[in-house]
């Protein structure tokens, strides 16, 4: 049974007066977060000067400079050595050539068929006189395609999805459910790699609608995690096609097709050999390129062995042509406000206030390529991920979006109940006896279209288990624009948020209960 997560709203109670110790370590430090200082930080880091930040370009390596060096100046000395950096090794990827031509006819990528280039090697071009079609291309007890197919260095041509009955009825399960040979494409290619297949062609009844998804990322290279040289792909090959193209290659086996797909209704594969005037040209182009997580550690005291990560990512989108994306609020709001926290812990702790846990203040890179920058530090982490306790994650927390116009007090909270409830009490505790800010799950419902909780870096955390909660402005027209300017920034908004989130992280990384683990992994 799945869990439900909350999705409501807690609103500040206004009738009551909040009375807070002005000596309370926890509130003297959460004042010493100030509106000017957030201005300063993300003046800087939202610039022109450093040119979007993206991940692997110059404005990135700028702007690390900068968060390194802010905390070299808070007093936090480096992990190791003098560095604050964890390198982060990117290959970028992009097809340098790649078309297709049957006979006559020249099919163009991005318009008439789709390849990954992350997902496929260097094929070069290869002149076909022969595709083979291959039905579904599954192999299951209940169905196969491979009873005597011999595929081994040839292209071959599937159906995407599995067979269906003349009563609708899926040929494998039995009923309108379908396996895992429709949810799981890669599993069709995985088999066509151990058969030995060169490529795939599968034909895609709406290909234009998985053009228009991926076109715009695909005018760019695809940014992965350093892979070497020589690294095998598990998988073969795969190009989407059209059925134009798939007409295109059939040519006068047009009724045998017809014959076989009715065959295949009936739970019996037919293989087909497709005499063709193919070529396939696929030429990658690949370059690599370095990033930096920076890490900023403050070592606890009598729990120390235990760890507490504050992060937020600090690349954005760089720059199109002479036009810089500055990336204010994404997540020059999110990467300032961390500064700010190491700040006001480490002002703290030369008061005699230090964190009983250890904290790990952690600005990633490479987010905006698919949360890369954090999936290495979970891959490679410097302190073990068994004895991290929680991740609190800030991504966008200076803008107000449309719901919340005439109440800028708020912010969206993500992911808090669904690992640990403790964390979510928890945030809900500092919020009643300091912030009292309204703090909104909508964004957290296990339905929500937005899949928010999947896309920034508290995931890369809660896939290991461990409890994450990721704070959020909301959705606003400057996303992504060369409009996310600072001017745009509501910086008492922000300064609220930032105190709250500190107040958080102060409870958790102080308090003697460890976080329950409730609901198991993400």
């Amino acid at each position: 049974m799945n869990a439900q997560f909350i999705s409501s709203v807690t609103k500040p109670d206004s009738s009551a007066m909040l009375e807070v110790d002005e000596n309370d370590p926890a509130f003297k430090a959460a004042m010493t977060i100030t509106k000017e200082d957030l201005t300063k930080h993300l003046t800087i880091l939202a610039s022109d000067e450093f040119q979007g930040r993206e991940t692997g370009y110059p404005g990135n390596d700028l702007a690390s400079a900068y968060i390194a060096g802010e905390i070299k100046r808070i007093g936090i000395e480096p992990i190791t050595g003098d560095s604050y950096f964890q390198k982060v090794d990117f290959k970028w990827i992009s097809w340098d050539d790649i078309s297709i031509t049957v006979g006559e006819n020249r099919y163009k990528h991005l318009w008439d068929f789709l390849s990954f280039p992350d997902k496929n090697v260097d094929l070069g071009e290869v002149d076909l006189d022969e595709v083979i079609f291959l039905g579904y291309g599954i192999d299951d007890p209940k169905y196969t395609d491979y009873k005597r197919a011999k595929i081994e260095g040839k292209v071959i041509m599937i159906n995407e999805g599995e067979p269906m009955d003349e009563d609708g009825k899926y040929i494998i399960s039995g009923d309108t459910q379908e396996t895992e040979w429709s949810q799981y494409p890669e599993k069709k290619l995985e088999l066509a790699h151990k058969m030995g297949a060169k490529a795939v062609l599968i034909i895609t009844k709406d290909i234009q609608k998985m053009l228009g998804e991926n076109r715009r990322k695909l005018l760019g290279p695809t940014v992965v995690i350093g892979q070497s040289e020589d690294e095998e792909a598990p998988v073969a090959n795969s190009i989407y096609i059209s059925s134009n193209i798939a007409k295109d290659i059939i040519g006068s086996k047009s009724k045998k097709m017809i014959k076989a797909r009715k065959k295949m209704a009936k739970g019996k594969s037919k293989s087909l050999k497709l005499k063709t005037d193919m070529k396939l040209i696929q030429k990658r182009k690949d370059y690599s390129l370095a990033g930096n997580n920076i890490l900023a550690y403050m070592e606890g005291t009598d729990k120390k062995d235990e760890l507490l990560v504050v992060s937020a990512h600090y690349d954005h989108v760089g720059m199109k042509g002479d036009d810089v994306y500055n990336g204010a609020d994404d997540n020059g709001s999110g990467s300032t406000t961390v500064l700010e926290l190491a700040e006001a812990f480490q002002k703290a702790k030369m008061a005699g206030n230090g964190p009983r846990r250890s904290i790990l203040f952690l600005w990633v890179t490479g987010e905006e390529k698919g949360l890369l920058g954090s999936e290495y530090y979970a891959t490679y982490p410097v302190f073990p991920l068994e004895n991290t306790i929680a991740d609190i994650n800030i991504d966008m927390v200076g803008r107000v979006d449309e719901k919340y116009k005439d109440n800028p007090n708020y912010i969206y909270v993500i992911g808090s109940d669904r690992i640990s409830t403790d964390l979510h009490d928890a945030n809900e505790e500092v919020n009643r006896n300091y912030s009292q800010i309204t703090l909104d799950y909508t964004y957290n419902s296990e339905d929500d279209p937005n899949r928010f909780y999947f896309r920034s870096d508290h995931y890369n955390f809660a896939k290991n288990g461990i409890p994450s909660i990721f704070f959020f402005n909301g959705v606003h027209e400057d996303y992504h624009k060369i409009t996310d300017t600072v001017d745009k920034i509501n910086f008492d908004k922000m300064t609220n948020v930032a105190r709250h989130i500190f107040y958080l992280a102060w409870k958790l990384s102080n308090q003697e209960a460890d976080l329950k683990i409730t609901n198991g992994k993400a």
